[in-house]
C-alpha cells in the first residue's frame, strides 16, 4: 500500500514546527552541553556552558528565540521507496514560511540575492528544499533545521588529493574548526561529509546534523574515525 504526501501536510509541518523550533533546542543538544559542563576543567569553559543552559531554559519557558539569528530555513524531505509524492510538494512552504516568522515574530534575514540584490525579502523566504529517497518502506520524515548565518559561515567544501588519505581529512577538518571555531557560535556540532561529488559533499554534511549528538554511526569504521576526530 503507498503512503501519499501532500504539499498542504509538508507545509502545516514546517508551519508548525519553526516557532518551536526557534525556542526550544533539541534534548540530545541540551544533554550534551550538560554532558560537556560534567567534564569541563575551565573555569570560563564552565561558565559559558552554564549560560547556555540557561538561556536554553529561558527561551523554552517564556516561548522566545534561543537565539537573535533565527536562521534560514533547510527542509528536507525522506520518502521510502512506497512513498508517493504529487507534483512539487514544496509549494507551499514559502507560505508557511512566511506565516510562521511573522506570527511568532522571528527575526528574517533572506535577501533577494547573494550579489545583485541585497535587499531583504521581509519574509525569510525562500527555503531551502529537498528530497531524499531512502531505502526504507514507509518512510516519510521531514526534517527541518533553522540554519542560523554564523554557522553556514564557518562551512567549508575542500577538493584533497587523492593521495592525502585518511589523515588528510583529519587534519583539514581540525584546521577548519581551528580557523573558523571563533567565528561561529560555540559548542559547536560538526557535520561532516565525505566523498562524491564537491555539490553532493555538503549535502551530507549538512545531513549529518540532523543526527542525534549522542548517537554513533552505525559503521564500526566510521565509529572508529569519529572517535578519533
Amino acid at each position: 500500500m503507498e503512503t501519499i504526501i501532500t504539499k498542504s501536510q509538508v507545509a502545516d509541518a514546517v508551519y508548525a514546527a519553526i516557532p518551536r523550533l526557534a525556542c526550544e533546542l533539541p534534548a540530545d543538544i541540551e544533554a550534551g552541553i550538560a554532558s560537556a559542563r560534567a567534564v569541563e576543567d575551565n573555569p570560563r569553559g564552565r561558565a559559558v556552558l552554564d549560560q547556555l543552559a540557561e538561556n536554553a531554559r529561558i527561551a523554552r519557558e517564556d516561548r522566545v528565540p534561543i537565539c537573535q539569528d533565527t536562521g534560514t530555513v533547510w527542509a528536507s524531505l525522506e520518502i521510502g521507496p512506497d512513498v508517493l509524492v504529487r507534483g512539487d510538494v514544496f509549494a507551499d512552504v514559502d507560505d508557511a514560511v512566511a506565516r510562521a516568522y511573522d506570527e511568532a515574530r522571528l527575526r528574517k534575514s533572506v535577501v533577494r540575492d547573494a550579489v545583485l540584490d541585497r535587499a531583504n525579502t521581509g519574509d525569510n523566504t525562500p527555503a531551502f528544499c529537498d528530497i531524499h529517497p531512502v531505502d526504507e518502506p514507509g518512510a516519510a520524515r521531514l526534517h527541518l533545521m533553522l540554519k542560523g548565518g554564523g554557522s553556514d559561515n564557518a562551512s567549508r567544501v575542500v577538493m584533497l588529493v587523492p593521495g592525502a588519505g585518511k589523515q588528510g581529512i583529519v587534519d583539514e577538518l581540525t584546521r577548519c574548526v581551528r580557523e573558523k571555531g571563533a567565528n561561529a557560535c560555540p559548542p559547536l556540532v560538526v557535520g561532516v561529509g565525505i566523498g562524491g561529488t564537491f555539490d553532493k559533499v555538503a549535502g551530507l554534511a549538512k545531513r549529518a546534523l540532523m543526527r542525534p549528538v549522542d548517537e554513533p554511526a552505525a559503521d564500526p569504521r566510521v565509529r572508529a574515525l569519529e572517535e578519533e576526530l
